[in-house]
């Protein structure tokens, strides 16, 4: 088993951006075989996390603890788990808290979590929270943990207007975050405005640019329309043109992924995130080009 490592004192000592990925935890055992096969491949790019996402209900939420556990004991992967206030009490809370203080995780990704699809709003269980930023709270006050939180560079569908997602930026960071993962984007000027609006609000945390490449047009399209994201016309022109091809869609979906991370770390962005959808061919190309670029040595 390797040593923990807490990603707070990575991203303050760091000479070299960080890379990380992003899984969600199957439902079958067979998922789970690909889902190590996918974190297998890409481990020889050397990430410095990767992460599981946390979904509600007994048996996901048990899987997502489970397989944070195994990476952290069988890969030489640092994990963060991901932790949100959907359909769960504070006492609920703290017991899945306390068993990955246990296993050894000292990396948490703290988070509010998504309405259930189609309800517009989200409304926090009986005995629950509200906000990403009062489970950092409670993670804080109690635990040792190294907290993350989330960033929305576009409106989230909830916020009355993008100062808001400033206002809860800084709100996140007041409750002892380490540093924020963005949600996805295809436009990189929505992530450096929305950085110089959080610095001009006293964020001075690391943002870390949450990337995903477009491997399928339905599904992109879909998922876009349901967190308030926008992709770019001529991406999404460009995109529909290649509709019947998908080897084409994985092709220009890789190409303007790599662009987009280039661009960002030659900003200075502090990494990239990279959300895999459980695959692992796309992210290793983008990953693999940015390396040898080495984009960042022209940040000034």
């Amino acid at each position: 088993m390797v040593p923990t490592m807490r990603l707070d004192a990575v991203l303050e000592g760091r000479r070299q951006p960080v890379f990380s990925f992003e899984f969600f935890p199957p439902k079958t055992d067979e998922g789970v075989r690909q889902l190590f096969e996918a974190i297998s491949h890409l481990r020889d790019l050397e990430p410095t996390f990767v992460s599981v996402t946390y979904g509600a209900g007994g048996s996901v939420r048990a899987r997502t603890v489970d397989l944070v556990t195994r990476i952290h004991r069988e890969l030489d992967i640092e994990p963060v788990a991901h932790l949100t206030c959907v359909d769960a009490t504070v006492d609920d809370l703290h017991g899945i808290l306390d068993g990955l203080r246990d296993a050894g995780i000292d990396n948490v990704l703290a988070l509010r979590g998504d309405p259930p699809e189609g309800v517009a709003r989200f409304t926090p269980a009986e005995g629950g929270l509200a906000h990403g930023s009062e489970l950092m709270e409670l993670i804080t006050t109690r635990y040792g943990f190294c907290v993350g939180g989330a960033c929305y560079p576009e409106k989230h569908p909830e916020s009355a207007d993008t100062d808001e997602d400033v206002r809860a930026a800084k709100r996140k960071a007041d409750a002892g975050a380490s540093y924020l993962i963005t949600n996805l984007f295809f436009d990189n000027r929505m992530y450096f405005d929305f950085v110089a609006r959080a610095r001009a609000a006293g964020v001075t945390l690391p943002i870390i640019p949450g990337i995903m490449p477009v491997t399928n047009v339905g599904q992109i399209t879909r998922f876009t329309s349901k967190i308030g994201a926008t992709i770019p016309e001529a991406l999404l022109d460009a995109l529909r043109s290649r509709e019947s091809d998908p080897e084409a869609v994985l092709q220009l979906g890789v190409a303007w992924a790599t662009l987009q991370c280039a661009e960002l770390l030659e900003g200075g962005a502090p990494g990239v995130h990279f959300f895999t959808m459980n695959r692992s061919p796309a992210t290793r190309a983008i990953l693999s080009a940015v390396r040898a670029a080495r984009p960042w040595d022209r940040f000034r």
